[in-house]
């Protein structure tokens, strides 16, 4: 077998004691991760570490994070959830404003906006996204990858439509980010929860914006952190980061110094040779099931589900299978962790 640094990766950081197949539902933490972790805790523990954590490990999990998704590290703020994210956005929005969505989206990206009685939210199906726009749409919000069956979305489209429309775009790139290749920088806002396919411990989660786009959010959560030079503003008002930092929220410092030695690793593997290894083990299985007689979603996901399957997931973990069922969907999930005899071993147990 030709040695690769996914290959390499896979076996030096990895050792599940299932066949692991939700990655959708969190990622395997790599044992550079999990030392870290251990590291800081320990310090913590010992009284040996002045503050709680780095805040240079926060500055290297947000440049990390922005390789990934192509844009500089001034146009990223860190936190700990999608949602609170998403609720930044939400608040920015005129009353009255309409906010479009795709029909089954997932909860932290749509209840934000759902909770603010003022707005109007439009729900249509996902296909029908891009033609959905018009030109009352304030705000497109969609994920790039449905975490219920994995469908894509058509980026493009959706893009150019809202560009017509003068409609701004959030993506949330949760199921997204990692093995599939995105510029975070064509959207106006990007939302990603670390610890999936980024590999990072909960308390770990990443905002994109564009430098015009900044303009129109509010500091909410303003606090030293946000400050850009938090050493020099602990006390009294302070004044805001002229980036994308400005939306920092006080880090979660285990979760963070976790996060810089996950992105790290994704960055020494690479993005595309992530989604080659992840999209071809999917093909494979939807190959096999097609053999078996069950249909999977179709597409090239590297996240595979097979309507009305969700409830096989029990006897697949009796099997030591570990997958997910997402309404009613049995769905499988693929990282770098992941090999051929993974599939083969899920199949054989749905024989």
């Amino acid at each position: 077998m030709r040695i690769t640094a996914l290959s390499q990766a896979a076996t030096a950081e990895f050792a599940p004691e299932t066949t692991y197949l939700d990655t959708s539902t969190w990622g395997l933490l790599p044992r550079r991760t999990i030392a870290a972790v251990k590291a800081l805790a320990d310090e913590n523990a010992a009284g040996l570490r002045v503050g709680a954590g780095s805040l240079d490990a926060v500055e290297s999990a947000r440049t990390g994070f922005a390789r990934l998704v192509g844009v500089h590290p001034d146009r990223v703020a860190t936190g700990g959830s999608v949602a609170v994210h998403v609720g930044l956005i939400a608040a920015s929005l005129p009353p009255e404003a309409e906010v479009l969505c795709p029909e089954g989206e997932f909860s932290s990206l749509v209840s934000p906006f759902a909770h603010r009685s003022d707005l109007r939210l439009r729900y249509v199906p996902l296909a029908g996204l891009a033609g959905a726009v018009r030109p009352d749409t304030a705000l497109v919000a969609f994920s790039a990858v449905q975490s219920a069956d994995g469908r894509t979305a058509d980026l493009a489209a959706v893009r150019a439509a809202a560009a017509a429309h003068g409609a701004r775009t959030l993506v949330d790139a949760t199921q997204a980010a990692g093995w599939f290749p995105l510029e975070a920088g064509e959207y106006d806002y990007t939302v990603t929860g670390g610890f999936k396919y980024l590999l990072c411990p909960r308390g770990t989660s990443f905002l994109t914006v564009t430098e015009e786009a900044q303009a129109h959010l509010p500091a909410l959560f303003a606090g030293w952190i946000s400050s850009g030079a938090p050493w020099n503003a602990m006390y009294g008002p302070a004044e805001l980061a002229p980036t994308a930092g400005r939306f920092d929220e006080p880090p979660a410092f285990l979760s963070y110094h976790g996060a810089e030695r996950s992105l790290a690793l994704l960055g020494e593997v690479g993005v595309d040779a992530l989604h080659a290894h992840a999209t071809s083990l999917a093909a494979r299985l939807r190959a096999g099931l097609a053999v078996l007689g069950h249909e999977a979603v179709p597409g090239e996901s590297a996240i595979v589900a097979v309507p009305g399957l969700g409830h096989r997931k029990e006897d697949l973990a009796r099997a030591g299978i570990r997958v997910s069922d997402r309404a009613g969907n049995l769905r499988a999930s693929f990282h770098l962790y992941n090999t051929e005899a993974h599939v083969d071993r899920l199949l054989d147990v749905l024989a």
